[in-house]
């Protein structure tokens, strides 16, 4: 469909962006995309307006047939990282496959922290590992 006899369609990488990171928040247990630094570095950069929260902590690689992602998470503390790992890739599939037309190849999570409930914002979440 991105490509026919009258056209073709390309989708930027900030597009697929966008639909992964959303995607990804909509998975019950995602406390959060990113690092620490990520997400300390994506505040500052959206209060003086050049970023969005929504690539904070996605990386993508998109190619005229075909995406790949990366995702760095935190979840929370109770949940199945298992599961929620593979809920994260079969969402993030769907959206971008839904939305963009891309077939997209592969989808890492990594899960770099566990937020603990009660555990204040300004804090670094603990370190696991």
């Amino acid at each position: 469909p991105l490509q026919t006899d009258r056209g073709q369609t390309t989708i930027a990488d900030a597009v697929v962006t966008k639909v992964a990171g959303i995607a990804a928040r909509e998975v019950g247990g995602v406390h959060s995309l990113g690092g620490a630094v990520s997400r300390a570095l994506g505040s500052v950069t959206q209060r003086v307006g050049i970023g969005d929260e929504y690539g904070q902590g996605v990386s993508v690689e998109v190619g005229e047939r075909e995406a790949a992602v990366d995702l760095t998470v935190i979840v929370e503390y109770g949940e199945s990282v298992p599961q929620v790992s593979q809920s994260i890739r079969d969402n993030v599939i769907k959206r971008i496959e839904g939305i963009t037309g891309l077939s997209v190849t592969e989808v890492n999570v990594a899960v770099n922290d566990l937020y603990l409930p009660g555990e204040d914002e300004s804090q670094q979440p603990a370190r696991v590992g």
